[in-house]
């Protein structure tokens, strides 16, 4: 069977390349080909922007055509043929598992009704200004002009729905711009606006091989006419991407790497802590921002700790997902990736941390699960996102030691914290520097409407809300007649 092949979308039109580029897309865990993208041209990103040019002043000005747009595909994507496609598409492009893949599908109906009624929240304020008598003040939110967005393989459906929705509603025109590893994955998100009626040039959707995206994603944030972009992924892109925007003096909401610590008091309810750390640790193989990569536990409920998350993280089945519908653990994307998470814990363990699971050993890029204790600042295993299914322990005595090492980070997506006294959790929760404390929950929680975000540093900056995705513009109405100093 020849691979599918996954074409860009210009004003509500499937289109090739006018050089015919294409890029192929491998499965993480066999490595065969299962997809050949069309490869994005100069001329087609130009396309693109024209196209949601032309489509932005009809689009702002509709704001019940988008909540109508927004609800009829919150209805499509319930279907059985949405979650089979996401499923299909996902499991071939990124070894994603079953749980994984329902994720994905699961939360998008609610999600797109929440923030649905974000047009009722575009209002302005009215009010008699305090320097010119007489003189009348409004304030407006309007939409920005043209969004690049930006989105990952790892959750590829979910995130591109994310990277699109709030600008969408806002009256935002929106180019999405994939990642080479899942096309046929994020392309799905455009094909359900247009399904739901959306305007053509309204969403355009790019993808571009990993040799030409950073000169064309650079040409695209160049633009005058692309005003903000949004980007989900590591802070390393990140970086390079705010630097872009910085050259043309554009902002950007970045959503970067994490590093979440879950703090266990000695009177947390153990059993389900350790629930939370397995679940938040090893889902997705850890290829989550808000994996639970770091846990700080008081000593005295260390041993036990330590000892339910070992038997709870042994019994995941690792293999692959599209063979096994019951594999817990799956590929990671890259060989690359598999063994730069290795490289991490034989450091580790040279600087004097203990293996308490695993066997520190790769097939391709298939890492199983691993537990590491004594892990500490310094160690790259505590500084830096391992993006695997790894998980370092560090055992202190007081509160004040664990609030310390929580915030040794430069991440600041998440949090977690246990204990069954709430004037702890509350001390915790207003100390360590996060964008989202959970308090006896797992690091893997999000409200469709608050997205979660860092706090700068490399978990990155903005949120995915109306006051990032809409100008506040002042128009002020001066009386007749008004007096002036000269002439």
């Amino acid at each position: 069977m020849a691979p599918t092949f996954t074409p860009l979308i210009i004003n509500g039109q499937d289109v090739s390349t006018s050089t015919q580029a294409t890029f192929e897309v491998r499965n993480p865990f066999s490595r065969q080909v299962v997809g050949v993208s069309a490869s994005a041209s100069s001329e087609i990103c130009k396309a693109a922007i024209e196209s949601a040019v032309n489509a932005f002043k009809a689009w702002e000005t509709s704001p019940s055509e988008r909540r109508d747009v927004f609800l009829r595909a919150a209805n499509i994507v319930t279907t059985d043929v949405y979650r089979e496609k996401i499923k299909k598409a996902m499991q071939e492009e990124t070894a994603a598992t079953d749980y994984w893949c329902h994720y994905n599908w699961v939360g998008a109906a609610s999600y797109l009704r929440a923030i649905s009624g974000f047009v009722n929240e575009l209002r302005g304020t009215t009010f008699t200004s305090g320097i010119v008598p007489g003189a009348r003040v409004e304030t407006h939110r309007r939409a920005m002009g043209v969004i690049l967005a930006i989105a990952p393989w790892n959750a590829p459906f979910t995130l591109s729905l994310r990277a699109v929705a709030v600008p969408l509603i806002c009256g935002n025109t929106v180019i999405l711009k994939s990642s080479e590893y899942s096309p046929r994955s994020q392309i799905l998100l455009v094909e359900l606006f247009r399904e739901a009626g959306i305007p053509k040039g309204v969403l355009s959707y790019l993808s571009m091989s990993k040799e030409t995206a950073p000169a064309l994603t650079a040409e695209l944030i160049a633009h005058p006419s692309v005003r903000k972009i949004n980007f989900t992924g590591s802070d390393r892109v990140g970086k390079i991407l705010a630097m872009e925007c910085a050259k043309n003096l554009k902002s950007c909401v970045l959503e970067l790497g994490g590093k979440a610590p879950m703090i266990v008091l000695e009177d947390a309810n153990i059993p389900e802590a350790a629930k939370a750390i397995a679940f938040g640790a090893m889902a997705h193989s850890g290829q989550i921002c808000m994996s639970t990569e770091r846990v700080i536990v008081q000593r005295g409920a260390s041993a036990s700790l330590l000892s339910s998350v070992r038997d709870l993280v042994k019994t995941l089945k690792a293999g692959d997902p599209v063979k096994d519908p019951t594999v817990n653990i799956t590929a990671l994307f890259t060989e690359a990736s598999a063994e730069n998470v290795l490289s991490m814990i034989r450091e580790a363990q040279e600087a004097g941390a203990q293996l308490l699971l695993g066997d520190v050993h790769r097939e391709g890029s298939l890492v199983k699960p691993h537990l590491m204790n004594g892990v500490k600042p310094g160690m790259r295993l505590w500084d830096r996102e391992s993006f695997g299914p790894v998980t370092a322990f560090a055992v202190v005595d007081t509160i004040d030691e664990a609030i310390e090492l929580a915030n040794t980070s430069e991440y600041s997506l998440v949090s977690s914290v246990w204990t069954s006294n709430m004037y702890s959790a509350q001390r915790i929760s207003s100390e360590v520097r996060a964008g989202y404390t959970d308090i006896n929950g797992p690091t893997l929680h999000v409200e469709a409407t608050i997205s979660h975000i860092g706090l700068g540093g490399a978990s990155g900056y903005g949120r995915f809300d109306i006051e990032n995705f809409t100008d506040h513009r002042v128009v002020v109405t001066h009386p007749m007649g008004r007096q002036y100093p000269i002439p």
